[in-house]
This record gives structure tokens, sequence and C-alpha cells, in this order.
């Protein structure tokens, strides 16, 4: 996958057999995120922003008491690109200590 241009069917379910949980919405990928608490989904919802912030690459997060759902989605090409999945990849390293 090449950052310049949005990912292939096949690309797209390669990387998702290597994110467990993450799943393809329309143009994105998403997961849910069952953390330990409200103040654990709290502190996971800052470190995906740090993360994102870091690959100045934007996820919606939506927290709902101790559940976060990520979605992720290169808007500037249209759908999913290899920033996505580097992204994915990042946070479900952060998640490891996180989860319930």
């Amino acid at each position: 996958m090449a950052d310049k241009g949005l990912a292939t069917d096949t690309e797209i379910q390669a990387a998702l057999a290597e994110l467990p949980g993450w799943k393809r919405q329309n143009n994105s990928l998403q997961k849910t995120f069952d953390l330990k608490g409200f103040k654990a989904a709290m502190a996971f919802a800052g470190t995906v922003g740090e993360l994102a912030d870091r690959a100045d690459h934007h996820p919606d997060i939506l927290i709902q008491f101790h559940k976060v759902t990520i979605t992720t989605s290169s808007h500037d090409k249209g759908g999913i690109t290899d920033r996505d999945f580097r992204l994915a990849r990042q946070i479900e390293a952060a998640a490891k200590d996180q989860m319930a």
C-alpha cells in the first residue's frame, strides 16, 4: 500500500487479518474498545489523540462510558490508505494495557 493512493480491497482484507476487531465501515476502518471504566476510556482517548496528532492523521473518537470507538479514514484521499492501517496498529499497541 502506498501513501499516495487508496488501498485495494485485497490490501484492506490482508491488513484487517492482522488487526483483530477492526472492520471496514464503508470508506473507513473502525473498532470499539471495551476498557476498564470511564477513567480508562478517557485516558485511552487521550493517548489516541496524541498518536493521531503525531501522525497528523486524525480519527473520529466516540467515548461511551467504558467504550471508545475509533473510526479512521483518509478524507483527503476519499477512503482507506496505509496511513489508516499504521494508525490502527499504533492504537492497538496502546490499547493492550487498557482493555477490560
